[in-house]
């Protein structure tokens, strides 16, 4: 079960006053385009050229451009530093971000290629907040601090720890700041497939046009995006601009009369022999090891169910993408199957998956084995590398590392909780209840944990059971998709089939990924 989570991220843009009070000199920019993640399934196609398009631009613009391509931790650090080291009172301070990020605590967080995301600690030492990055350079005494940020991705991180919500989140920038991310807060959209992203193909289209300002700029961006996405990838702006600002010097200051022309459904291509961008296709990858779910044991009373987030009718369905999809993917929620005895607890699985010998190359597996290998009783060591196995769909692996790290530490509620999701995906129901249930005597209020049980019991047929888990969750955490969209199924075979629809198509909404997420764990 790999999952390749992608997320973008992208341009900190910064742009001259209408008064020619900056020189070009005072016009700095840090592009990086990171794109070899070692825990995705394949570099992504689209970072390392969209940072080159975009470089190329600012450096036409008049920018002083510094360009980074698949930076490590301590390779972003050094360019962050130096950009920094160059502002100066009143400067511009452009940056453009384009590859994996993560929202943890209310912060969004840009990933190295080096990144080792475990646990939502992980993000907060491995990441760079883009609010300390806006800070720093408004304490540096940037006049002007724009960031694009091209990273709204699903990425191979967000499904290892589960208090993250999927996408980005809004920034508490200084004064004197314009934000774009390429997608809606919270929200992910898949790459395109080809060799640019329709986010920079905009972008770069609407910075050639003359005369506009900044904040023109981006709005045009954000509906030619709209519109030749047929309305699934809605560009996010934030600004706090005291003035107006061109990314072309010497533009004039007013603000054209007339309102953009619309885009076409397919914007023509920005860059020189640049195919025309087509509607990007829905993301498909499969998750990663997920914490289980729970509930034979009536939980406790079903809290209020979280209102879902309501969600407006979804756009025409989209040309077909190259990839197939699961035909139950189609752009309106299901019509309610009927109500009928739920299936017996399937027998658990004999297929665990890759062995051993397929996975020792890849290099985490490695690793954390020659970790074990010095120290059998390594208990992190044992509970990663039974995530990363689970994640590749090694799930008999998986299993035996949670046991050996619950045989060092049976209170270990997160090894109970992953051991449970995976025994799930494989069948073994009587077991992962077991686990599920010991999760959530251990720390009542588990979410991860509320949420595997819900799972259990919908394969097993507790569908009252699993609705009362998958409320506890979202009581909890309202935008925890699995629970909607879990929560959902279970409401409709249950006989509520309206409330069962608005949370399926709530959560297509925020995860399109997830009916085949919950295929993959043979829930339809």
């Amino acid at each position: 079960m790999k999952i390749r989570f992608f997320v973008l991220l992208s341009l900190l843009i910064s742009f001259v006053p209408t008064a020619p009070s900056l020189a070009a000199g005072d016009r700095f920019a840090l592009v990086i385009g990171n794109a070899k993640y070692p825990d995705a399934d394949a570099p992504l196609k689209e970072p390392i050229n969209d940072a080159r398009a975009v470089a190329d631009e600012l450096k036409r613009d008049g920018f002083s451009v510094e360009l980074g391509e698949n930076l490590t931790g301590d390779g972003m650090r050094r360019a962050f530093d130096k950009l920094y080291g160059k502002i100066k009172p009143g400067s511009v301070a452009l940056v453009f971000f384009s590859g994996f990020g993560i929202q943890s605590a209310r912060q969004s967080y840009l990933l190295p290629v080096d990144a080792q995301i475990w646990t939502e600690s992980d993000v907060r030492r491995d990441g760079f907040s883009l609010e300390t990055v806006l800070g720093e350079l408004n304490t540096r005494g940037a006049g002007v601090k724009i960031a694009l940020i091209d990273a709204s991705r699903r990425n191979p991180f967000e499904r290892r720890f589960r208090s993250f919500s999927a996408g980005l989140t809004p920034v508490i920038a200084p004064n004197g700041t314009l934000v774009m991310y390429s997608a809606a807060l919270a929200s992910v959209v898949s790459d395109a497939g080809g060799d640019r992203s329709l986010f920079v193909q905009e972008l770069l289209k609407e910075i050639r046009v003359p005369d506009l300002m900044a904040e023109e700029t981006l709005n045009r961006t954000k509906m030619g995006v709209t519109r030749a996405s047929r309305g699934e990838q809605v560009p996010w702006i934030s600004s706090s601009l005291a003035e107006d600002f061109s990314f072309i010097p010497g533009a004039g200051g007013s603000r054209p009369s007339t309102p953009p022309p619309p885009a076409p459904p397919a914007a023509p291509a920005v860059v020189a022999n640049n195919p025309p961008p087509a509607p990007p296709a829905p993301p498909t990858p499969p998750p990663p090891p997920k914490p289980a779910d729970s509930a034979a044991a009536p939980a406790p009373a079903a809290p209020a169910p979280a209102a879902p987030v309501a969600v407006p009718a979804p756009a025409p369905a989209p040309a077909p993408a190259p990839t197939p999809r699961p035909q139950i993917e189609a752009a309106l929620p299901p019509p309610p199957p009927p109500v009928k005895p739920a299936d017996p607890a399937p027998a658990p699985s004999t297929d665990g998956g890759p062995s051993a010998a397929a996975l020792a190359d890849d290099a985490t597996i490695k690793s954390l084995t020659a970790k074990i290998a010095a120290n059998p009783d390594d208990v992190n060591a044992l509970y990663r590398r039974g995530q990363v196995y689970a994640s590749k769909g090694a799930y008999t692996l998986a299993i035996k590392d949670f046991d050996d790290t619950l045989r060092i530490n049976s209170k270990d509620v997160e090894a109970l909780n992953n051991r449970c999701w995976t025994r799930t995906v494989v069948g073994d129901l009587q077991g992962a209840l077991k686990d599920c249930n010991e999760a959530l005597r251990l720390r009542p209020n588990f979410v991860d944990a509320l949420d595997s049980r819900g799972l259990v019991n919908l394969k097993s047929g507790a569908v009252k059971n699993a609705i009362a888990d998958f409320d506890a969750a979202l009581k909890i955490n309202p935008r925890l998709t699995s629970s909607l969209y879990g929560r959902g199924l279970a409401k409709q075979r249950n006989g509520s089939a309206q409330e069962g629809a608005l949370d399926i198509a709530n959560a297509k909404a925020m995860d399109p990924n997830i009916v085949q997420e919950f295929a993959s764990y043979g829930v339809r």
